[in-house]
């Protein structure tokens, strides 16, 4: 079998470089899938460009690998080159447990703790890590079931949440002439925040003074629209799955980050005390007192895409959001399903 992968190397056979090292993860021969990766590095000495069969048998081993096999690369580098970071890709395969006699207090393991807690895990118990995310390590009662993504060897799902209620009618978009609109500001630049690296467009605008959500989305240009009513919780589950996600082109940040960009944006619409971090219960609290709504015109097209709109009753301020990756959904929906592959 070690012959198999020299033989490959020396053919510069990339494809099938990446297909041995599948091999080697179906049958479970960890310790040369980390030989092949080995090799294909140095390869590099020599002129030969295996670096992407490299990477992929560390994906594989965050993926598949036992605890000691996966908790090894997940500091490597090399996941910018695979189908996302691999404390995203190791914790959708194993528990915290499996991993934690292999792991240091390293910003890495604490971002794979966050992201087992992400999938439900309560890791309160847990210390010694350097917290990369000022989160609480467990879910809070009041919120989502976050989206995850689901990686297989040779492609990967990052859907986004279901949505529960139904569609509003169509209403036409028309601005009321009482309302001050600003691009600009804590808050527009919160809600851009949420979708960094997406190809656009990507457009956010804040209302003061109507307080309504449809001001806001008419501020946008659009002619007509309808409304999604969203629950706090559900708001939650779609600015977290927008921040994991650095668009089409860029390095997918993960749920853990996603939800925690999730927590920032909430906090700034809400305007809950940032000073000494954000606090789990008043920001709970805080969120049920806007209106969250999804948003869309019914334009099919495909693409992943966030329309959000939100309204501050009490102060009179609505801000809305119109983000996407360089397409919109086929359907019309304001969200979509998006596939990856190697």
């Amino acid at each position: 079998m070690p012959d198999r992968a020299g033989e490959l190397i020396a053919a510069n056979d990339l494809e099938g470089l990446v297909e041995w090292a599948g091999s080697l993860a179906f049958d479970e021969c960890w310790d040369l899938l980390v030989a092949l990766r080995d090799d294909c590095r140095a390869a590099l000495s020599r002129g030969l460009q295996l670096w992407p069969a490299a990477a992929y048998a560390e994906y594989r081993l965050a993926l598949d690998g036992p605890g000691p096999y996966a908790a090894a690369v997940l500091s490597s580098t090399a996941d910018r080159f695979t189908l996302g970071p691999f404390p995203e890709v190791a914790a959708s395969t194993h528990a915290w447990d499996e991993l934690a006699p292999w792991l240091d207090g390293s910003p890495t393991a604490s971002a794979f703790a966050h992201e087992r807690v992400v999938r439900g895990e309560d890791l309160t118990r847990v210390s010694g890590l350097a917290e990369v995310y000022d989160l609480p390590r467990r879910l809070c009662e009041w919120e989502p079931a976050y989206p995850v993504a689901v990686y297989l060897p040779d492609r990967a799902r990052f859907d986004g949440p279901p949505i529960t209620s139904h569609p509003g009618a169509f209403v036409e978009g028309a601005a009321t002439g009482k309302s001050a609109v600003a691009s600009g500001g804590e808050a527009v630049e919160a809600l851009r925040g949420l979708v960094p690296g997406w190809a656009g467009p990507v457009e956010a605008v804040e209302i003061d003074g109507d307080g309504s959500a449809a001001a806001a989305i008419a501020a946008l240009g659009a002619r007509q629209f309808r409304l999604t009513v969203l629950t706090p919780a559900e708001a939650m589950a779609w600015m977290g799955w927008a921040g994991a996600s650095a668009g089409s082109s860029g390095r997918r940040r993960g749920a853990a980050a996603g939800r925690s960009l999730a927590w920032w944006t909430a906090a700034i619409l809400t305007d809950v005390d940032l000073d000494d971090g954000i606090d789990p219960d008043e920001l709970g609290a805080a969120i049920t007192e806007v209106d969250w709504y999804l948003w869309d015109d019914g334009r099919p097209a495909t693409g992943r895409m966030l329309r959000l709109a939100v309204v501050d009753p009490q102060h009179g301020l609505a801000w809305a959001l119109d983000a996407s990756d360089g397409a919109r959904p086929a359907s019309g929906a304001p969200g979509s399903t998006s596939d990856a592959t190697t």
